[in-house]
């Protein structure tokens, strides 16, 4: 927040008002997702469709719509499936990883945008226990859970509203996500 909108404002209030701004923003994403109908009818096979039918545009489209749709809280699985279908084994893997990609750092964006680095101000131990092992060795952190958790919203969020420097986010993300993007893709591409 800017520091002459917020000067009067004690730094309690502000943490409310970043959160409750952070919560209506993702609130509203997950609104318009339902009431546009972009939620209706969703498959693997209908997102294959629609990134095929797009031609030549068919992966920047898969690269927007992963972004905006996992910032909607869309899962993020049914995207990645869709590259293996639509882009087979080989180029649905890099296509699928690209757009994982740009979806969390896009969500890292908005969120630490909006929210700041919220975590870092919770004074309780076990908050500061977690947030220090991420602040000692970030990308092999983010790494290791990214190959869990891969592009889950709630992981995202807290890695957002935390500490770590954007640069570490995006390499954690890319050596987290490798093999379970490609595991998904060769999985669908081969019993789909």
């Amino acid at each position: 927040m800017d520091s002459t909108v917020n000067a009067g404002m004690s730094p309690t209030t502000e943490k409310w008002l970043r959160l409750g701004g952070l919560i209506a923003v993702l609130a509203a994403l997950a609104i318009a997702a339902v009431a546009s109908g972009v939620t209706d009818g969703l498959t693997v096979e209908s997102f294959r469709a629609w990134f095929e039918s797009a031609g030549v545009w068919g992966g920047a489209l898969y690269v927007a719509a992963f972004s905006v749709g996992l910032l909607m809280q869309l899962p993020g699985t049914l995207f990645i499936a869709s590259s293996g279908l639509a882009y087979g084994k080989v180029l649905g893997p890099v296509v699928a990883l690209l757009g994982a990609l740009a979806a969390v750092m896009l969500t890292f964006f908005v969120v630490r945008g909006v929210g700041g680095k919220l975590l870092t101000e919770i004074e309780k131990p076990f908050m500061k226990k977690l947030l220090a092992r991420l602040d000692a060795r970030p990308i092999l952190t983010i790494a290791a859970l990214r190959t869990v958790f891969w592009v889950s919203p709630i992981l995202n969020y807290a890695l957002s509203l935390s500490s770590v420097k954007r640069r570490d986010y995006f390499i954690g993300s890319v050596l987290g996500l490798v093999l379970p993007v490609t595991v998904i893709c060769l999985f669908v591409d081969a019993f789909v």
